[in-house]
């Protein structure tokens, strides 16, 4: 019984012990009025306004599958940016959790199946072979909502969100192009899947563009994240000649081994200068947060639908940063004006013609068109290396 009823009723005891003393229609009255006051005393109303109200909307529930721990720098670690700049702009709206180091193919179905039905309201799953673990799961829960990173692959309930990576590449490309001695650049890459290649391509033709000695050389790792091949590739790489690296890998590794061997490097993902001070010449970052800003909000309206997002440079998702003090100002200009025309639709990284490394025309027309680019499968020219290796 509350304690605020309790107290009442011990206040109109006395009252109703005298009142039997007295006439029996005084004792009618008496308990007419004793109810009256019980009663207006404790209506849903009064009771309302005097006990917390518990909320009755629940706040969304928002989980993420990440494919590596989360480093000082890297692919997991932007995204865990953009998934605490989620919390920050929406607060207890949301609450949100994640899985990290998770490895693609049946243990992802197992997690991403376990998110779901452990309340997960949006799950999130932020590499490239999390595509079908994803679309699978999502078939068995159609009340939740989900969003794969850089997949091709929707359904009702699964949007696909990428960026245009392959922009900043081409302009560090020119970066790179410009600051070579040896004219041989290296590039430690994963997997030869075509967001992989559109990045090698881009980069090879930027720097092809203001230095068409340039080759570049590639070396896969078969893995996203192994610092020991890594930094094996780098180290193969420097010693074929090699004087810029780049990477489309998750650690430092590429940008420690720069570092340590006096070479230049162009981090990638986000700013690894606290790793190599003296190698970094720029770094190509990659924001998250505003796109799953928008995304949480849409799902707490009711508005949230299936789509391809593909952002870039215009967006912010894709940005140049941590320039190193001694690039030369012009050259950053440069970029400066081409980042520029690229935003404006006047420049495009892949405009014909292009050939692969084997000499065969892969594209002979004026800017290549977006369902093309999203199937490369080619190596083009000027680069030494093989799709598998």
């Amino acid at each position: 019984m509350p304690g605020a009823l309790v107290q009442a009723l011990q206040a109109h005891v006395g009252d109703f012990t005298m009142a039997a003393k007295l006439q029996r229609s005084d004792v009618r009255s008496r308990i007419a009025l004793f109810l009256l006051v019980i009663l207006s005393t404790f209506s849903p109303l009064a009771f309302s306004q005097t006990q917390p109200t518990p909320s009755s909307v629940e706040p969304l529930s928002v989980g993420f599958v990440y494919v590596s721990p989360i480093f000082e720098a890297g692919w997991t670690q932007q995204h865990d940016q953009g998934r605490r700049a989620l919390e920050a702009a929406l607060g207890n709206k949301l609450k949100t959790r994640f899985v990290a180091d998770v490895s693609e193919g049946s243990d992802a179905e197992r997690v991403i199946r376990d998110l779901a039905m452990t309340g997960s309201r949006l799950i999130i799953t932020t590499s490239f072979g999390y595509m079908e673990p994803t679309l699978k799961v999502a078939a068995q829960f159609p009340q939740v909502k989900f969003i794969h990173v850089s997949g091709y692959k929707q359904s009702p309930n699964v949007a696909t969100v990428n960026a245009r990576y392959y922009e900043g590449r081409y302009l560090a490309g020119i970066v790179a192009g410009k600051s070579t001695k040896t004219n041989t650049l290296g590039y430690v890459a994963a997997f030869p899947i075509p967001e992989v290649l559109q990045g090698i391509n881009a980069f090879t033709l930027g720097a092809r563009s203001v230095n068409p000695a340039v080759q570049v050389r590639v070396i896969w790792t078969q893995t996203w994240t192994d610092p020991a091949k890594e930094r094996e590739a780098a180290k193969t790489l420097i010693g074929q000649g090699a004087d810029v690296l780049t990477h489309h890998t998750a650690t430092t590794a590429v940008a420690q081994t720069a570092e340590e061997q006096g070479v230049r490097f162009i981090a990638y993902t986000s700013d690894m200068s606290k790793f190599a001070p003296k190698a970094q010449l720029l770094a190509v970052t990659h924001h998250w947060g505003d796109y799953y800003i928008q995304a949480a909000r849409q799902i707490l309206a009711g508005t949230w639908q299936s789509t391809n997002t593909w952002g870039g440079l215009k967006t912010g998702m894709v940005k140049l940063s941590a320039w190193n003090a001694d690039v030369n100002r012009s050259l950053v200009a440069q970029v400066d004006l081409i980042s520029q025309q690229m935003m404006a639709g006047t420049l495009h990284p892949f405009t014909g013609p292009i050939k692969d490394n084997n000499g065969k025309l892969q594209w002979e027309k004026s800017a290549m068109p977006d369902p093309i680019i999203e199937k490369m499968n080619y190596l083009v020219e000027g680069i030494v290396g093989r799709l598998q290796q």
